[in-house]
């Protein structure tokens, strides 16, 4: 075994020799002076040697100690040379990457199974509420604490369930980091239980078939921007989602000026990711012609100067909320109005559920998009007509279905 003193006292020779320490382990003076602790060692029948570090830089205590760890691997079944090659080239590759570009390269792959609205909803929380807290740090070393400090204040603003989808994006970020060798472990696994729990999820609100005339009459007479007011009368009259309507393009709608309009929504814009055809009534075609006039040619017909290149999602509820109806109603609301009075008046429940794009895991769900189009037609001609008859304040009675 050898001592400090001996090792000292070592001196440099024309070429390389070794001094064993004993159990395989032998200090390799080189010719410059360097003193390297290796370990001699067979693994699967061949002969290896792994390399512990320098002397004095490297103790004696801590080269056996070293020694016994790689004895242990190599009664275990592993190779600990191997161990080691990996384990530095696993703290190369982290040492190179921040959480910011890991998480871009993971948006980039993952955005191209993403509808557009989605990948921009995506986009924001990553830029918002992510990578501002940690995003130059390296990935692989990110400690838990930090990541529920960044998502400790969402939660201070109130946003509980925004928190919980933040955390799960950080999670996968920190997953795909861990597949691709940027860091050994997803930090957010260790956070369970620690976030605020989001209260029970309520119904969006929804004005019942008594409260229409008086919304109606209030919507014909408000005073916003007009183009705010056809967004808001266009989701009336067509009950689609909102982000359906609101990255609408002018290339999505046909024959406005025929007998038959139509509005074919792509797949990538739509939750259940199908193809939507929307039958136009004549209310819903003339508000469309007059929205052309208005815009101009542009791509879409509600484009603004935001991020998303269209009105923000705020613009047609601030609206519900400056005509009185904070708490009483939203723009996702009236799918249900539509719903609901339509099923009173009894018109076929499939026409209504294609018409909401409800697609149900049965025989429906293969129906192509322009299923039961006739019918959907005459369904939506007399739903804007009844439209029109509540907003002037006229007896519904004789409106029959």
């Amino acid at each position: 075994m050898l001592t400090y003193a001996e090792l000292k006292a070592l001196k440099p020779q024309d070429k390389p020799y070794k001094v064993f320490d004993g159990g395989g382990v032998h200090v390799l003076v080189t010719p410059s002076g360097s003193r390297l602790w290796r370990l001699a060692y067979r693994f699967l029948g061949k002969q290896k040697t792994m390399t512990f570090g320098a002397f004095p830089d490297v103790s004696i205590a801590e080269a056996r100690d070293l020694a016994n760890q790689a004895k242990r691997a190599l009664r275990e079944g592993r190779d600990p040379g191997h161990e080691k090659k990996m384990k530095k080239r696993r703290e190369r590759i982290a040492a190179g990457h921040t959480f910011a570009l890991v998480a871009n390269e993971w948006f980039e792959k993952e955005k191209h199974g993403w509808v557009p609205t989605y990948a921009n909803r995506l986009r924001s929380r990553l830029d918002d509420d992510l990578l501002p807290q940690f995003g130059h740090r390296p990935i692989s070393e990110i400690e838990p604490i930090e990541v529920l400090d960044a998502i400790r204040k969402i939660e201070n603003r109130g946003a509980v369930v925004m928190a919980q989808r933040v955390m799960q994006m950080a999670s996968a970020v920190f997953c795909f980091a861990v597949a691709t060798g940027r860091c050994s472990r997803d930090p957010t696994a260790d956070l369970k239980g620690a976030l605020r729990p989001a209260k029970p999820a309520k119904s969006r609100t929804a004005l019942r078939a008594s409260d229409l005339p008086a919304f109606l009459h209030k919507l014909h007479k408000h005073t916003a921007e007009r183009k705010t007011l056809i967004a808001l009368e266009l989701v009336v009259l067509t009950f689609v989602r909102t982000q359906e309507l609101r990255f609408a393009r002018w290339v999505e709608f046909e024959n406005l000026d025929g007998s038959e309009p139509l509005w074919r929504i792509p797949a990538d814009r739509m939750k259940m990711r199908r193809d939507h055809l929307v039958p136009l009534a004549p209310q819903a075609a003339k508000l469309l012609k007059e929205l052309r006039g208005l815009t101009g040619e542009t791509e879409y017909l509600f484009s603004a100067p935001t991020r998303s290149k269209v009105i923000s999602e705020n613009t047609m509820i601030q609206a519900l909320y400056d005509m009185g109806y904070y708490g009483r109603a939203t723009v996702h609301g009236f799918r249900a109005t539509a719903s609901t009075i339509l099923n009173e008046k009894q018109f076929n429940r499939d026409w209504i559920e294609m018409q909401l794009a409800h697609f149900e895991g049965s025989v429906r769900s293969v129906y192509n998009a322009a299923e039961w189009l006739p019918g959907r037609r005459q369904m939506m001609a007399w739903w804007a007509n009844y439209l029109d008859t509540a907003r002037d304040g006229k007896s519904l009675i004789s409106l029959v279905a």
